[in-house]
């Protein structure tokens, strides 16, 4: 049986044991179900729909940063895909597509923009002409670290209400989640 029991207090993870003040939009939820349908377990629910709206309050404050420095969240996901590559911050067009974890086609169109912005080139492998490979030009590379560094301020900025400690445990339970469903990291 799944542990439901809150760390700091080892009573069950309800939204009724919540004191007022910490209390979310799940709670009301789980209230709701708890009166309609009391013969149900809805803590599972509790979990994905924070894990949910988690994902969408921070995506939204993500894409907010980007837009700041004119670039869209995907656009960034390739640049930090050549960067986090090493230098010279250049992939193989299959590997840069696997890495980023999109479609081929996906890839083409999302380079053949980046390139438009004068972000990223595209030439020929000189040691196996049918491979084409993708490097960060040097105005990519500078805006790409700029942008960096903001991110990571703004990540640091989101995860504020949570102390180092806790950020650890919730990285481990979110980890062991991940890996649960199938996310073995070399996708």
């Amino acid at each position: 049986m799944p542990d439901t029991t809150t760390a700091s207090t080892n009573t069950p993870a309800s939204s009724t044991n919540t004191p007022a003040s910490a209390r979310d939009g799940v709670d009301v939820i789980l209230d709701q179900w708890k009166a309609a349908r009391p013969d149900l377990d809805c803590a599972s629910m509790g979990v994905v729909g924070r894990i949910s709206r988690a994902s969408r309050l921070l995506e939204r404050a993500l894409k907010d940063e980007f837009a700041r420095h004119g670039l869209e969240p995907w656009e960034f996901d390739v640049l930090a895909t050549l960067l986090r590559s090493g230098p010279p911050y250049r992939l193989c067009a299959g590997d840069l597509s696997a890495a980023a974890m999109v479609s081929s086609a996906a890839l083409t169109n999302r380079v053949d923009r980046l390139v438009a912005k004068g972000l990223v080139e595209r030439g020929v492998d000189p040691t196996h002409r049918r491979r084409v490979l993708i490097r960060l030009s040097d105005e990519g590379l500078r805006l790409t670290n700029q942008v960096l560094e903001a991110h990571v301020a703004n990540e640091t900025r989101l995860l504020a209400a949570l102390s180092g400690d806790r950020q650890d445990q919730l990285a481990g339970l979110l980890r062991a989640l991940l890996t649960s469903l199938g996310d073995s990291g070399t996708e």
